[in-house]
């Protein structure tokens, strides 16, 4: 897998059609509903008149972990669902989640760190899957 400071992904040899709805399986196989998909490329079509290669964004949550985040810190929801990217490259498709740790990092409550952690696990797990 490749990081980035703000998250982790990989490259997938196969076409964006068949890499989305795999994705999407994996984040179900791990406790994730989608619960918000967003299709960039047929966004920035309509706004901006501007084509850009398939790429969609995914609301992925975990009812558990969230109600957990937000049992401690109820401002959390401003930083879900956690988003993952999954968007056509020329040589396949990338895939790439936040960094959950990243994520809830930016708040100053230690009680946050093992449920960042879950969470990371979690969609670390979605990455190996596919």
């Amino acid at each position: 897998m490749q990081s980035v400071q703000y998250g982790v992904g990989r490259y997938l040899d196969e076409p964006y059609d068949q890499a989305l709805p795999r994705v999407v399986d994996a984040l179900k196989a791990e406790g994730f509903g989608v619960i918000t998909e967003i299709d960039v490329r047929k966004t920035m079509k309509e706004k901006l008149d501007v084509d850009v290669p398939a790429h969609t964004i995914l609301g992925a949550c975990n009812p558990k972990l969230a109600h957990a985040a937000m049992e401690v810190e109820p401002d959390v929801g401003v930083l879900l669902p956690c988003n993952v990217v999954v968007y056509a490259t020329d040589k396949g498709t990338r895939i790439t989640a936040v960094n959950a740790g990243a994520m809830l990092g930016m708040i100053d409550n230690e009680r946050l760190a093992p449920i960042a952690k879950e969470v990371q696990a979690r969609l670390d797990r979605v990455l190996q899957s596919l």
